[in-house]
């Protein structure tokens, strides 16, 4: 009986165990955690966000992966987990984001956006007939002046950081953020944090493995070139000796490796 009654809690969506959990929300956070990692810095200049966004298929279009997304001019979102799921939280970010304007003729408040998306999210854990959302959010962005950075999480609850990871590798990423962090991070010292923190987790990865983007007082929400990512890849010390550039024996060299090859 009492593995029968387990397995009812486990199918309802909406119902608490007798030890207080909803296990429809914790296969949900489950989901999130099998996703590639986004990271979000909060810096002295703005927000970065750092994703992984490399292609399962050497077949597939790398632009076709989304991780990163402008909600407004000055607000922006990572995600984590389902990408259809998190691709309905990002269009219902934008309508209100684009209907305060319309209403107050303001731009909405980093916080309020963020309650507004994890109360609807809330809602999915406590009506029948619905499913948690399997992805999880970073909402950061410019209010009054200053930086703001939110995580949004299946279970619905709205939690502001300084630094902060989602998706797979979490204790490792965010281990690192904890011990490299400080009040006066510049922004391209905040993507090479970023950087950094997602190679501590994956051991080898590219610049064009990743997507970065910024949001400041003074530019808004900007997608980081490729070549600004190489740049930094190289500052925090991630290029590995093959992108260095050869000696003046190299060239010898791989002209003999071609011998040995046709050999």
């Amino acid at each position: 009986m009492g593995n029968n009654d387990q397995q009812a809690y486990d199918r309802g969506t909406s119902l608490f165990s007798p030890d207080g959990r909803i296990y429809q929300v914790e296969y949900a956070r489950e989901a999130v955690s099998r996703g590639a990692p986004s990271v979000g810095i909060r810096t002295a200049e703005g927000v970065v966000f750092v994703a992984m966004s490399r292609a399962s298929s050497t077949l597939m279009e790398a632009e076709s992966i989304e991780k990163l997304h402008k909600l407004d001019d000055h607000l922006g979102t990572a995600s984590a987990g389902h990408v259809a799921d998190a691709r309905q939280l990002i269009d219902l970010a934008r309508r209100q984001s684009q209907g305060n304007r319309l209403r107050y003729g303001e731009a909405v408040g980093v916080e309020t956006l963020t309650k507004f998306v994890t109360d609807h999210i809330q809602e999915n854990t406590q009506r029948g007939g619905t499913r948690p959302y399997g992805a999880a959010l970073l909402i950061g962005g410019i209010e009054n002046g200053e930086p703001r950075l939110f995580a949004a999480d299946p279970s619905g609850t709205p939690n502001e950081w300084k630094a902060t990871v989602i998706g797979g590798g979490r204790k490792e990423i965010q281990g690192h953020l904890e011990e490299e962090w400080n009040d006066d991070l510049s922004l391209p010292a905040g993507i090479e944090l970023g950087l950094a923190a997602l190679a501590a987790h994956e051991d080898e990865f590219e610049p064009d493995d990743v997507a970065v983007a910024t949001i400041t007082e003074a530019d808004g929400y900007r997608t980081v070139p490729g070549d600004e990512v190489a740049e930094a890849f190289a500052a925090a010390g991630l290029a590995t000796e093959d992108d260095e550039e050869p000696d003046a024996d190299g060239d010898e060299e791989t002209d003999a490796a071609d011998e040995d090859d046709e050999e």
